[in-house]
């Protein structure tokens, strides 16, 4: 076969995955729109934007627990207290084309807009970590966080999308790369470590360009949200108070610790966070001439996980590129990945079988899945005996 005949073959086959790709978001419209009916909207947690939104552009209190729950009733829900967000006013931006759409057409968009980010981000981590022709980044679609993310319409997809950003532009693109970034101060108790460690990094390699990028990116969306709703702090900050989000029961460590030792101690839900940013910044240091975002990165956030002060199952999707890493691991090396499949199997079916999220049953599975990634990288890391024989043969 000619070059020519071979570029042929290959933008055929790009033509007809666009074509396919294509007729597959047709068809999830088409479900979407015809399929979707008023009590499947209310009991997604894309409610709570949707509501949100709606407050915000009608020049309201995004965060008032009354005005939301009329609305969220409204779209189908059944719950008897409002469905509040937590987050900072940053997540607004997510809320805000909302507010201009009914509860149906917002789902509608919602869904799309969170599937297109999975579908992009996958490849795009297939492209980091895996060879070009390898299937078996498809696992990815099938992690139960984010058949959780999927069913309940949660934003955590959106943060997988920007650090699937973040570890292809960091090198080349600094700036873009963290540009990209403010989303993730939607959740900062999840990626606390993560930033701790990109401030260490950007000090110690004298390269500045990724925080200015987030800084940037960061106070633009709050002069966005500053315009729209100059009281969007104080709201939040109101809402906080009277809500107190800490005595809530989460499926988490931390939670497990507070409970165990004095319940009334919303001080010791922070120790495990705490000492992730220790051992961030200790495992950042102890690697830092050989620091990879793709790798060493992806092992903080999965770290970071664990140890929350607030985490649900649907954000551990942002270990997907710790598992990634692991997958990239076992294609060099053929290993077996079948004891993924025992740990991923079981968490899938808890989902599949709707077991409610805030249940206990969810807490085995971040440490399931560092205990995955250290199996792994322990597994295929040279000794020290391999290591000194190939320094003495080169």
């Amino acid at each position: 076969m000619t070059a020519t005949e071979s570029n042929n073959v290959s933008l055929t086959r790009r033509i007809i995955r666009a074509l396919a790709l294509a007729a597959l978001l047709a068809v999830a419209v088409g479900f979407l729109v015809f399929g979707m009916n008023s009590q499947d909207t209310g009991k997604r947690d894309f409610v709570e934007y949707w509501a949100a939104g709606k407050l915000l552009v009608g020049g309201q209190n995004p965060y008032d627990s009354a005005s939301i729950l009329q609305l969220e009733r409204q779209a189908g829900s059944t719950r008897a207290e409002a469905q509040v967000s937590f987050s900072p006013p940053v997540a607004l931006l997510f809320a805000l084309p909302l507010g201009y759409m009914n509860a149906r057409w917002g789902a509608v968009f919602w869904m799309l807009a969170i599937v297109l980010s999975l579908v992009a981000s996958i490849q795009i981590l297939k492209s980091l970590y895996l060879s070009k022709d390898d299937r078996i980044h498809q696992l990815g679609y099938l992690f139960a966080p984010v058949f959780a993310c999927l069913m309940v319409g949660q934003l955590d997809l959106f943060f997988l999308l920007v650090l699937a950003l973040f570890l292809k532009f960091h090198a080349e693109r600094p700036f873009l790369a963290g540009l990209v970034l403010f989303p993730l101060a939607t959740k900062p108790h999840l990626f606390l470590p993560f930033t701790l460690v990109l401030l260490a990094c950007s000090i110690y390699r004298r390269e500045f360009r990724v925080l200015i990028g987030g800084m940037c990116g960061l106070a633009a969306s709050l002069m966005v949200i500053f315009a729209i709703d100059p009281r969007a702090w104080s709201q939040y900050f109101h809402t906080l108070r009277t809500v107190q989000p800490m005595h809530l029961f989460i499926p988490t460590w931390s939670v497990q610790l507070r409970a165990f030792i004095d319940p009334t101690a919303a001080w010791l839900q922070f120790i495990p966070e705490a000492g992730c940013c220790i051992w961030a910044l200790w495992y950042f240091w102890t690697r830092r001439n050989r620091w990879s975002w793709a790798e060493h990165g992806a092992a903080v956030l999965l770290v970071s996980v664990v140890c929350a002060v607030y985490a649900w199952f649907y954000d551990e999707v942002i270990v997907l590129p710790a598992i990634f890493a692991t997958l990239k691991r076992r294609e060099e090396t053929g290993g077996s990945l079948i004891p993924f499949g025992i740990i991923a199997l079981p968490a899938l079916l808890e989902v599949m079988w709707r077991v409610d999220l805030a249940d206990v049953f969810y807490l085995w599975t971040t440490p399931a899945w560092l205990a995955w990634y250290v199996y792994v990288m322990a597994a295929s890391t040279p000794s020290a005996n391999d290591r000194v024989a190939a320094e003495r043969v080169e």
